[in-house]
């Protein structure tokens, strides 16, 4: 029964080596141990505060990222609707221009024809011209080849100039 009930001495023994062993480890022990968990426990901190910080950085990276991209797209989006104007701006323009030369091809086929059309009216009359010279030449010729046939021919002209 002895082992179930400690003897006084051995409490009063037990009692101060726990003393002595509270004071020599308050003294040599607990302040290191301490420091050292309060460090541990304020890198644990800081490194807890850089991870958040490098969190809120990199979803700031993200905004700007995404912000970019929507620059980007816009940006090309706005690139390629001037390049399309532009485009359709230089085909209109293009058109035109054909058009105008164009117009101005038929106007100068209708004036050049124009003009050969009146050459070869011209050249017509004259033909013709020739042609009723000649044969007026060849009617008075043999109508005026007797003597009495050129001298009613005069007294005809002379009647008419006088009454004119």
């Amino acid at each position: 029964m002895e082992l179930l009930t400690p003897g006084v001495g051995l409490i009063f023994w037990q009692l101060v080596v726990f003393l002595l062993l509270v004071f020599v480890l308050g003294k040599f022990a607990w302040k290191p141990i301490l420091n050292a968990l309060k460090i541990r426990e304020e890198s644990i901190e800081e490194a807890l505060n850089t991870a958040e910080q490098a969190r809120q950085e990199m979803e700031k990276l993200k905004a700007d990222n995404a912000k970019l991209l929507d620059e980007a797209r816009h940006e090309r989006e706005e690139m390629l609707k001037e390049a399309r104007t532009t485009a359709n701006a230089i085909k209109d323009e293009a058109r035109a221009d054909a058009s105008k030369a164009t117009e101005k091809m038929i106007t100068d086929a209708r004036a050049a024809i124009e003009a050969e059309k009146k050459a070869a009216m011209a050249d017509v009359r004259n033909q013709i011209t020739d042609l009723s010279i000649m044969i007026t030449e060849k009617v008075l010729l043999e109508k005026l080849s007797e003597d009495q046939a050129q001298k009613d021919l005069i007294n005809n002209y002379i009647k008419e100039l006088k009454l004119n």
